[in-house]
């Protein structure tokens, strides 16, 4: 019964100190029909970077599920907005605004149609590229300049596939084994983007 306690303290990250410094934003739709979809895919990195870090994201705030932890060496909020993709801008506006950050200090992860399942592509800013999470926020936010980890998912197999019903299917056995792979090297390079290295994420992960 002792070790099974201390096993579970062991896997717990050190405790948050200090203001929040960052905030991790996990994209995807909340509800189980939405569970393991393509355009949940942020909500799939930001679990695993949780798990990894020792992070709970269980508290109900910003409409959202959070948790805080500190990953490199500076105190972090992880985000899964409860909003619906659409609107996700409205969870990232409250969390910044109620913590004075700038959106420097944001961090998203997303999905991408436009890079092949298991691909990574890392920005320090630029346009929604046709995604409305993003297309929100920076709405919300007036500003595009945040950083931003993209996921590759794949495009429509057909041209005339909705494109709606295209994101919010499932991934096959292959492919949901390339994105499994691609959350572990966002994990990597968020720790190089909190640590200030958004160049060497770059350079190390855009293929």
């Amino acid at each position: 019964m002792l070790n099974n306690i201390k096993n579970i303290f062991d896997r717990r990250g050190p405790a948050p100190i200090g203001a929040v410094e960052f905030i991790v934003v996990g994209l995807g739709n909340p509800g189980s029909r939405y569970t393991d979809t393509r355009h949940n895919t942020g909500f799939m990195a930001l679990d695993k970077i949780a798990e990894n870090r020792g992070v709970k994201i269980d508290k109900i705030r910003f409409k959202s599920l959070v948790g805080e932890g500190m990953l490199e060496g500076k105190r972090v909020l992880l985000m899964k907005p409860s909003t619906f993709m659409n609107l996700s801008g409205q969870a990232v506006q409250a969390a910044l605004s109620y913590y004075k950050l700038q959106s420097e200090n944001l961090v998203v992860i997303y999905d991408d149609i436009s890079l092949a399942p298991g691909r990574l592509r890392i920005r320090l800013k630029g346009s929604d590229g046709g995604h409305n999470g993003i297309k929100n926020i920076i709405y919300l936010l007036g500003s595009d300049s945040f950083p931003r980890i993209k996921i590759g998912v794949g495009d429509r197999t057909h041209p005339d596939f909705d494109m709606k019903d295209w994101v919010l299917s499932r991934f096959s056995s292959e492919e949901k084994k390339q994105v499994d792979e691609a959350v572990i090297r966002a994990d990597s390079a968020l720790s190089l983007i909190l640590s200030g290295h958004v160049t060497d994420a770059m350079n190390k992960f855009n293929g």
